[in-house]
């Protein structure tokens, strides 16, 4: 995790001593957010008591500010359809 949001954000090189320390934090943040899941996940009941949704969602929140710190942000997709010429050549180009 550490290595992925370093690349993300141009590289050892390109990051502050402040950015590694928030780094560092959110991916412990994400490790334990994990561990939670996967607790829950394998019992019987697949339960969380309400002490433990109230400290996943904290921990979830604090990761959320985290990452929004080091650049977190939404990106737009393109969701227009291709046109039927575009369509037509891609599946001509999948048959051959």
């Amino acid at each position: 995790m550490i290595e992925d949001h370093t690349a993300q954000l141009g590289g050892a090189e390109n990051v502050t001593e402040a950015e590694r320390r928030l780094i560092r934090r959110s991916a412990m943040l994400s490790l334990q957010l994990e561990m939670m899941e996967q607790n829950w996940a394998s019992n019987t009941e697949g339960a969380a008591s309400p002490k433990q949704l109230e400290v996943y969602q904290r921990t979830s929140n604090s990761l959320r500010r985290l990452l929004e710190s080091l650049g977190l942000r939404r990106r737009p997709r393109d969701v227009t359809p291709p046109s039927l010429e575009g369509y037509a050549l891609d599946q001509q180009a999948e048959v051959a």
